[in-house]
């Protein structure tokens, strides 16, 4: 009774993106320490995205793998490794956390698949472009890892890339913070969230919303882009209904 209760409530709302790529950095599935998997934050994020789903959106998720290793910091620490090392250990992260997303979306009944850049066809399957269309159109949470298969590219570009792959309608970036600041707000508690940003101002300004290769790479490609906390219930659902200057940044080519 309580599902066929949500679903009726479902029915009538409208998203305004059919396809969208939800970039999920690796720290914001290991909870409060951002180390490791906490198992609620992982429960949580999971539970929103399938409610999504059943919206009718077709859902895309970069992920990251900070949680366990970040190639820069990881050079810096050890003063050992290399920087093409440390980040193809990072893309092999990446791999271990959309496995661990995949299982929990699929404990909930949710159907997914895991594509790959770095090859490891044991358990999840190649990064083919059409292959990844092909699932999402079968309503497939499609789990995108191993970044773009190269180092030095972070997970934001592979985000934009992505996005720009599989036709996406929007890049939405999922954080701890609440949009973009004037200022960092836990330093300055009169920083100012600014509702809506244009690329240009984001490049001028470097301000922090994603790294500048994928702030061009969606620029040059009108792909919008929303920097959003995923930590607060409903928000991705919000987002996918277009409530993002509520929620968040929006980014696009106008100025705002």
């Amino acid at each position: 009774m309580a599902e066929k209760q949500k679903r009726a409530r479902l029915s009538g709302v409208k998203p305004v993106y059919r396809r969208v790529l939800l970039k999920l950095s690796g720290e914001m599935l290991g909870g409060g320490s951002g180390k490791g998997l906490d198992t609620s934050r992982l429960t949580d994020f999971c539970k929103e995205t399938i409610e999504v789903t059943q919206l009718g959106v077709e859902v895309a998720v970069v992920i990251g793998g900070g949680n366990i290793i970040r190639g820069d910091v990881a050079v810096q620490e050890s003063g050992l490794l290399r920087r093409a090392s440390a980040d193809y250990m990072g893309m092999l992260a990446t791999v271990i956390n959309a496995l661990a997303l995949q299982d929990a979306l699929e404990s909930m009944g949710a159907a997914t698949r895991v594509l790959s850049a770095i090859e490891a066809r044991a358990v999840c399957e190649p990064y083919i472009r059409r292959r990844a269309i092909r699932h999402l159109e079968k309503k497939r949470i499609v789990i995108l890892a191993g970044g773009t298969g190269h180092p030095y590219f972070s997970t934001d570009t592979t985000a934009a890339l992505r996005a720009m792959e599989i036709h996406a309608n929007i890049l939405l970036k999922a954080t701890k913070v609440d949009g973009v600041y004037s200022d960092d707000p836990v330093k300055n508690p009169k920083a100012v969230r600014y509702k809506h940003l244009s690329y240009m101002r984001v490049l001028r300004e470097q301000l922090h919303v994603m790294d500048t290769t994928a702030i061009t790479l969606c620029m040059d490609n009108r792909l919008p882009i929303l920097v959003f906390s995923v930590q607060k219930p409903g928000n991705i659902r919000r987002a996918v209904l277009g409530e993002g200057a509520q929620i968040g940044t929006l980014v696009d080519g106008n100025e705002g």
